[in-house]
């Protein structure tokens, strides 16, 4: 079952001490026009993309593993906006810094304003008892440079009810992504 608007309110309005708490922060109920919109949508939180960047680049020929991302792979910029090579591909941040309880598990879905560009943005699910910003993968399908910006929705949040409350959360896991803050290069325990 996925969270409605108002179950998604409910539960940003327990107590800090309820296992069933969510937390965005900070939050938005709507945004501005002439914006890719943000903020709660009548089924998920709509994220947005912060101002910090790593852009991929293949100028000085380095290896792209999991296991050993040299920092010589790419480019570290801060903007409201981020130009994205052909075919290319950068991590941005979210704006926003979630706590998922621990009878939730959030799944992330592009924006149809980006698919529509051949852009992509992609994450992992967000596992019950994670918190931190979310590091956002963003692919340029396109053949053409692509624009994404920061400030405005770049991923639809989707709280999935979990039929129980899990047994072994993330934190319970000592999760390796745990608590991130800011861009989070891959790690391997």
């Amino acid at each position: 079952m996925v969270l409605s608007d108002s179950s998604i309110l409910e539960r940003l309005h327990l107590a800090d001490d309820n296992p069933n708490r969510l937390r965005i922060e900070p939050f938005a109920i709507d945004s501005p026009k002439g914006v890719i919109s943000y903020g709660l949508s009548s089924g998920g939180y709509d994220m947005r993309l912060g101002r910090k960047f790593r852009v991929f680049t293949d100028a000085r020929s380095a290896l792209v593993s999991p296991k050993n991302l040299p920092m010589e792979a790419f480019v570290e910029h801060e903007s409201d906006t981020c130009i994205i090579p052909p075919h290319g591909f950068a991590l941005g941040v979210s704006m926003e810094r979630f706590r998922i309880p621990r009878d939730v598990i959030a799944t992330c879905l592009g924006k149809s304003t980006y698919v529509r560009c051949g852009i992509i943005a992609s994450v992992t699910p967000l596992e019950p008892e994670w918190e931190g910003v979310v590091t956002v993968e963003i692919s340029n399908t396109s053949p053409c440079r692509a624009e994404v910006f920061a400030g405005e929705g770049i991923l639809q949040v989707l709280f999935n009810l979990l039929d129980r409350p899990c047994e072994r959360s993330y934190a319970d896991k000592k999760g390796i992504y745990q608590g991130q803050e800011g861009i989070t290069l891959p790690r391997v325990k």
